[in-house]
């Protein structure tokens, strides 16, 4: 089943729960899907990538919220953020440990020869695109100029 229609069918329980944080959730998630397929060029249906590409943005976004919330004392506001973000994780790939996320860099270093920080695009290219969905780009950014810089 695609994330579209997983999506609609948590919007249908939500609904039915009455649980308005997950599904002001799931309706933004929804909306962007529907932005998504207008956008010219766009296909008729989303590609799984795509899909997962989105929710990621979604997630993103409401965890920079709530920690621009948490910075300015307003733990409030912060909250309905976070149980947004714990909505939508669930309609994501398993998160890779920083462990794993390293092992894949060092071994990607190491089958490019990158000697330094002039070969960090290569390495973020190759990084990115084979761990997509299961880790954030600042997460592997991170990762990739601590062991260039070694």
């Amino acid at each position: 089943m695609s994330l579209q229609k997983q999506v609609m069918e948590k919007m249908k329980e939500a609904m039915k729960a009455k649980d308005t944080v997950a599904l002001q959730a799931l309706r933004a998630v929804k909306s962007a899907f529907l932005l998504a397929k207008t956008e010219s060029g766009a296909g008729d249906d989303l590609s799984e990538t795509q899909e997962i590409k989105i929710i990621q943005k979604q997630v993103k976004q409401r965890k920079d919220s709530a920690a621009i919330f948490i910075k300015q004392g307003r733990e409030d506001l912060a909250k309905p953020e976070l149980d947004e973000v714990a909505v939508l994780e669930q309609f994501l790939p398993e998160a890779l440990t920083e462990e794993e996320i390293e092992g894949v860099v060092i071994a990607t270093i190491d089958s490019l020869g990158a000697s330094g920080m002039q070969d960090m695009g290569k390495v973020m290219g190759i990084v990115s695109k084979e761990l997509a969905g299961q880790a954030d780009g600042k997460t592997i950014s991170t990762l990739v100029k601590k062991i260039l810089m070694k």
